[in-house]
């Protein structure tokens, strides 16, 4: 028999195809979604300003309020990663995932190109030569691109831990880490360490959880704030 432990009061009541409300604009799907979240988000709240505006898109993407104790920001993460995208600087994400998760409209006015290099036969052929996995192959590709500013990990701990090794060696320079890999090996230890002592400004979540998806909305909330015009469209 199946292991359960789900409270089933906890579950919305049975409703009707006809009960529920249509909508289909999905503009307006997002601005009913973020006035959910900042009536439901538990006052006071650990975050307020621009890092409220980077949280609440995490939770957006997540349906997840864990974040508002997870999530953690090097103090200089916001201001870094804001001037590194209002350059137009490349972003290296570990995961196609992530890169689709990047919303190019948001990039294109800024001029920022997302790359991923785990599939790039340079990589490939780096890891089959060095016996490394493609991650980190990826990962030492990248710090050759003195265009990429910020690196997205929302993957792979071991694409992290390089990083973290090639930043501590100054091999490379990042503006901004959002370091969020996920699952049960080493991810939380990556995490751990990259709050410890990364030589970059981070953003980053405690524990277990993370993912591309939630790596990628960081992305996202930072080109809003560059972009204020987002947010507006947002609050209507």
């Amino acid at each position: 028999m199946p292991h359960t432990d789900y409270d089933l009061e906890s579950f919305p009541p049975p409703v009707t195809q006809r009960e529920i409300e249509r909508i289909v604009d999905p503009l307006e799907i997002e601005r009913k979604s973020m006035r959910i979240i900042d009536e439901e988000a538990p006052e006071p709240r650990p975050f307020e300003g621009e890092e409220w505006t980077v949280v609440r898109r995490m939770i957006h993407t997540s349906a997840d309020f864990e974040m508002l104790q997870k999530v953690k920001f090097h103090p200089d993460a916001l201001e870094t990663g804001k001037r590194a995208l209002a350059s137009g600087c490349e972003i290296f994400t570990d995961t196609m995932m992530a890169n689709v998760g990047i919303s190019k409209w948001r990039m294109q006015p800024l001029g920022c190109r997302v790359v991923t290099l785990v599939h790039d036969e340079r990589a490939v052929e780096r890891a089959s030569r060095e016996s490394i996995s493609r991650s980190i192959a990826a990962v030492d590709l990248a710090a050759e691109n003195p265009g990429i500013r910020v690196f997205v990990i929302g993957n792979a701990p071991t694409a992290l831990l390089r990083l973290l090794e090639l930043a501590e060696l100054g091999l490379v320079s990042p503006a901004l880490i959002v370091g969020m890999p996920v699952g049960f090996v080493n991810a939380a230890e990556s995490k751990a360490l990259l709050a410890k002592q990364s030589p970059a400004p981070y953003v980053t979540i405690e524990g277990r959880k993370g993912g591309s998806a939630l790596a990628a909305s960081v992305i996202n909330a930072l080109a809003d704030l560059v972009n204020p015009r987002n947010l507006e469209n947002q609050s209507k």
